[in-house]
This record gives C-alpha cells, structure tokens and sequence, in this order.
C-alpha cells in the first residue's frame, strides 16, 4: 500500500495530494482546494508570486472574458519585460548565489498571473532568498516568496501552449512562460562566462542592436497597403 501511494503522489490518480500544485507550485482553488498543498520545506526553487506586471494588460474582467489592451507596442513589451528580468535575475543571482533557470508566467489567471519562478543551483541559497526577500519590495509592491515543489518545468509548462494550439489562452492552468529576447539571452550567457558586467551597459547595447536590426529590416505593409 505505501509503494502505491508513494507511485501515485502528485498525479491525476492522488485524491489526498493536490496534482497542480505539486507540478506548478499553484492552484486556481488556493485554500479552498479540497487536497492538500504540501510546501516544501526544501527545495531549489523560490515563487515570488504574482511580481511581473504586464503593462499591455491592463484590466480584466472578474470571469476574464473581457481584456483590456493598454496601448504599448510589442517592442516598448519587450523591452520592458527584459529589463524587468534583467533586474531580478541579475539581483538575485548576485545576492543569494548561482541561478540554474528563471522562468515568468504569461498567465491571466490570478494564481499564476505574474509569476517568478527562480530555480538555484544551491538549496541553501533558495532559502537565503527567501527569507530576505519576503523583507522587500519591488515596484512599490511587498515582494511575497516561498519556497516552490517545482524543480521539473517541462512537466509544469503548457505543451499546447508550446506548440500554438492552447485553447485556453491566458486562463490554462500550466505555465505560459514569456521568452526573453535574444540579445538578452546572450548578455546572460555571456555575464556567466567573462563575469560580472553593468546592467545600464548591457541594456544600451541591447537597443542599439535592436535599432540596427530595424535598419537592416525592409518596410512592411499592413494588409491595407500603407506602411
């Protein structure tokens, strides 16, 4: 009996344990869920919940069927989520130690909206963060952390998502998780190898290779014919 309890926990088949929030380390029904959350005592990995704020949604409706789009181009997206990810990993990683993946959820929902997976390399410097952490605040909001069961990503992540073909959109309970751009990804990259580098540095190359790429690129028409 125990080995099949231990073979079914955390999955579909577990009527004790609750699935999502052992896989995602959220669920929509929160303390109302009917099975238990069990927080991790321990664990690699640290939620700050609900700390990225999308500035192209700005307000939605309480049953979510109506979204509405703050006037923000793709572009001024873009950039605002980089820096706002350059700024996290970048302070976490220098204050509590090595950082193996960050990941932030592209959700609507309310448990998921937002959300700032870091995932260390050390246990004992996800632990560090989140007792420091829980002490801040960030964009003139208290920064709420705990410590997650989520270690494994790919089992936590939207598959339909992955391949464009979610239904559900903004509202599926599995992580959409937002990309970093390129330019980014290779500041990272390249800050692990050669060390630390200034954050306003990398940001200004990170535009004027954007503008360079906007240069290079030949003018597109919208399906009206105008530019």
């Amino acid at each position: 009996m125990a080995e099949y309890l231990a073979a079914i926990f955390g999955t579909e088949k577990d009527k004790v344990n609750c699935s999502f929030y052992f896989k995602i380390g959220a669920c929509r029904h929160g303390d109302r869920c009917s099975r238990i959350h069990n927080k991790p005592t321990f664990s690699q990995t640290v939620l700050l919940q609900n700390l990225y704020v999308n500035p192209q949604n700005s307000a939605k409706s309480a049953d979510g069927s109506h979204l509405v789009v703050a006037n923000v181009s793709d572009e001024e997206m873009q950039e605002h989520y980089d820096n706002f990810f350059e700024d996290v990993f970048v302070e976490c990683e220098d204050k509590y130690g090595e950082i193996e993946e960050m990941n932030v959820c592209d959700n609507l929902g309310d448990h998921l909206v937002g959300n700032v997976y870091i995932k260390f390399r050390r246990e004992e410097d996800a632990e560090k963060a989140v007792n420091d952490l829980n002490n801040r605040w960030f964009g003139g909001r208290p920064v709420y952390a705990e410590l997650s069961p989520v270690t494994d990503f790919r089992e936590a992540c939207c598959r339909q998502y992955e391949m464009g073909e979610c239904t559900r959109s903004g509202f599926c309970n599995f992580m959409h998780l937002k990309p970093i751009s390129r330019e980014l990804r290779r500041y990272l990259y390249s800050r692990r190898k050669s060390g630390r580098r200034s954050r306003s540095r990398s940001r200004e190359r990170r535009r004027r290779s954007r503008s360079r790429e906007r240069r290079r690129e030949p003018p597109r028409t919208s399906r009206s014919g105008r530019y």
